[in-house]
């Protein structure tokens, strides 16, 4: 009896079969992830890296409500007077995107007259986000670490605010202040630069979130 209610038994629909199909395609992983994973790689970990969240339209973050006009400057960079030739460059790649960021560049937009700590204090009270160039001379320049202190001071355990950027220097020295922040490392500058562009943008478009600027 068992055997022939089994010959009878109904067979799936030729669009069940392909629902059934396509999701055994895609639950079960393919013989190479098999052997990444067990090489240590979890290929979920590199997609989930790889996917960038939604993100907001450039007239959303430029509308005239949006947070990003609370302060005058997107970014100020944090630099060494030696580094200067390459901060111009960073300035000139930042302010050349399409999102036009605002760029607060010492030796071109502190004002005359006024004193040096109180341009430094005002760059960072006045920027949303804080790029510190740390090199050599970073390192061994007061005022580079005297902004540092200032930024970390106005926001310690802020996300993305402060944008740690490292070229030619070991991370053994890499300073103890910010060893709780990840950095980014200057190998390719073109390279660097895109990361510099992408932390900024992604910082503003957390803002204009949670300050309730339209969302697309």
């Amino acid at each position: 009896g068992w055997f022939r209610r089994l010959l009878h038994k109904p067979k799936p629909s030729s669009v069940e079969s392909s629902i059934n199909t396509g999701r055994s395609a895609s639950c079960s992983p393919s013989s190479s992830s098999s052997s990444a994973e067990s090489s240590g790689y979890s290929p979920s970990m590199s997609l989930a890296r790889s996917v960038h969240p939604s993100l907001m339209s450039l007239s959303d973050i430029n509308a005239s409500g949006s947070a990003r006009w609370a302060k005058s400057y997107d970014v100020c960079i944090c630099h060494s007077e030696v580094d200067l030739e390459l901060v111009e460059e960073l300035v000139s790649y930042l302010e050349g995107q399409p999102e036009s960021f605002r760029c607060f560049l010492q030796l071109r937009d502190a004002m005359p007259g006024r004193a040096v700590v109180t341009e430094l204090c005002d760059a960072v009270q006045n920027s949303h986000c804080w790029v510190m160039l740390i090199t050599p001379s970073f390192l061994q320049d007061p005022w580079c670490k005297y902004q540092m202190h200032q930024a970390l001071a106005e926001a310690p355990i802020a996300n993305g605010r402060t944008i740690p950027v490292l070229k030619d220097v070991d991370r053994k020295d890499y300073p103890k202040e910010l060893r709780n922040l990840y950095y980014i490392y200057m190998a390719l500058k073109e390279k660097s630069f895109r990361q510099i562009r992408d932390t900024i943008m992604r910082y503003l478009q957390e803002l204009c979130r949670s300050s309730g600027s339209r969302m697309e």
